[in-house]
């Protein structure tokens, strides 16, 4: 009996084996994918971290806030802030700093969530392309570089203007891009491999099953002890109460 349960008892326990070294390794590899994928980042920090500019609030409000805080103007310098106005599907705007001039209608810029990169947005994208369109060259319309095509957006974005840091930009210091400290994550031990071999336990269990039944051993039941009649013989009435009273004795 216990040779014919060996075999599915194994099979059930690889079974079971390979479905908790399935479900480890789907477990890996979603905290490698969760380590591998940068923070979800909007235009607003990062335009506020490297242009120095303290402004706060969505983007579309900082050209009103700076009025009267900052140098607002309609030329790219290198550290300021340019204004998106609210287009199409962009609602809330865009701000993005200068991190080079290139000529009179070629600016370089670093901003955060304006391409999706690997499918995901909120992704920072330092020194893109952004070119003047405007009909009268006043920086009023701009094309900017598109990471899925890897050109120029088709959109001419309209443009609030150029808001003016009073502080050098950040670029040299580190910014969000910069990779975070990974944490440990303890790895359960290695499953053992299955033994096909029973354990002591489970044999012992089922030790019943395979012995031979022991035999049966006639009980011999100690005889009762008798009472001795002693026989009266025929006599007179005393004759048989002292043969009876002498049984007591």
């Amino acid at each position: 009996m216990l040779h014919r349960f060996t075999p599915l008892i194994a099979a059930a326990a690889l079974v079971g084996t390979i479905t908790i070294t399935a479900s480890r390794a789907e477990a890996r590899e979603s905290i490698n994918q969760s380590r591998e994928l940068p923070p979800y980042l909007q235009c607003v920090p990062y335009a506020r971290e490297v242009s120095g500019i303290n402004i706060y609030g969505d983007a579309y409000t900082w050209w009103k806030q700076a009025e009267g805080r900052f140098k607002r103007g309609n030329r790219p310098k290198v550290g300021a802030v340019m204004a998106f106005e609210p287009h199409g599907n962009m609602q809330l705007g865009h701000v993005a700093a200068v991190s080079k001039i290139v000529n009179s209608r070629t600016i370089l810029l670093r901003h955060s969530n304006w391409s999706p990169i690997n499918g995901r947005r909120g992704q920072i994208e330092n020194d893109v392309r952004a070119v003047d369109v405007s009909p009268g060259n006043d920086w009023s319309e701009v094309r900017v570089w598109y990471h899925p095509i890897q050109a120029l957006g088709k959109t001419a974005w309209p443009i609030h203007g150029f808001i003016y840091s009073d502080t050098a930009p950040n670029f040299e210091r580190p910014s969000f891009s910069a990779p975070k400290p990974r944490t440990q994550i303890a790895r359960a031990p290695a499953a053992n491999p299955v033994s096909r071999k029973p354990s002591r336990a489970f044999a012992s269990a089922f030790a019943s099953l395979s012995a031979k039944p022991a035999q049966r051993v006639a009980s011999h039941r100690a005889p009762r002890p008798t009472v001795q009649m002693t026989r009266v013989q025929h006599g007179n009435v005393n004759d048989r109460v002292k043969a009876a009273v002498s049984l007591y004795d």
